[in-house]
């Protein structure tokens, strides 16, 4: 979405060396981001894995895992993985694949966030035991929510500004967007204790889950990306205390003296 749209080529340039450079080697991108303009710039010829992004209701999973193996079986991607579907979904679609000798999928594509747990916490860890599944997780910082960007109202050239992202804007001036930013003032005293930024906890938060793979990173300015592959550093500072204060931060309410 940023680099389809939102920045010049030139910037675009500059983060995909700087993300190079830095070890990254993973990147995330559709053709409906931005009208291939994405992909264009990659000059992706393969890609190593295909997702199949929510499952289509319409369409049997057994077609979608046969689709999947056959633009595996033509060179055209190393494995496949989904998105966004249910635990039932992914179960369906390896018991399919192993029925009819096709490939099943090797990792879900999932929302995880200090505010967003169930999923990969919960549901995704028992698939991982009994099949193999992994976790590419996406959206570290709950779009951009807990940067604290918006504890001050929402930027002009924010993603929660933009057309087609009104859901993030009513989302940030909901009773939760409320209680999420009361929430974000504990957790930038835990940063500035471990002597990182708040987007930095976050993603090491993201990373330090073992049944997590990878995290998906979104950023506009080579000094954001910067930023936030500093997150490696923080993992070590990472202990059990820390993860506990944090946990506590996140389940519990704020408090009527904090509101205040």
């Amino acid at each position: 979405i940023t680099f389809g749209g939102q920045i010049t080529e030139q910037v675009a340039e500059e983060m995909m060396t700087l993300a190079y450079d830095n070890g990254i080697n993973l990147f995330d991108t559709a053709e409906v981001y931005s009208l291939k303009a994405s992909l264009d710039r990659l000059q992706l010829q393969y890609v190593d894995v295909v997702f199949a992004n929510r499952p289509d209701t319409n369409t049997p999973i057994e077609e979608t895992v046969r689709a999947m193996t056959h633009v595996i079986n033509q060179g055209m991607a190393m494995y496949w993985g989904t998105s966004r579907w249910t635990s039932v979904e992914i179960m369906e679609a390896y018991s399919v694949a192993r029925q009819f000798n096709q490939i099943p999928p090797i990792c879900e594509q999932a929302e995880y966030h200090m505010f967003q747990r169930e999923k990969v916490e919960v549901q995704l860890p028992e698939l991982f035991h009994k099949i193999g599944i992994g976790a590419m997780t996406w959206s570290p910082l709950a779009c951009g929510i807990i940067t604290g960007k918006y504890s001050n109202g929402i930027p002009p050239q924010a993603r929660a500004s933009l057309k087609g992202y009104e859901w993030i804007k009513d989302k940030i001036q909901g009773e939760e967007g409320h209680r999420q930013q009361l929430k974000l003032k504990d957790l930038e005293a835990v940063a500035e204790r471990l002597g990182c930024t708040l987007p930095q906890l976050a993603i090491a938060w993201c990373l330090r889950n073992e049944g997590v793979n990878s995290v998906l990173l979104g950023a506009s300015r080579p000094e954001q990306l910067e930023e936030n592959i500093g997150a490696i550093q923080v993992l070590p500072k990472l202990s059990v205390s820390v993860i506990a204060e944090v946990d506590s931060i996140l389940r519990n309410k704020p408090s009527s003296k904090k509101q205040m």
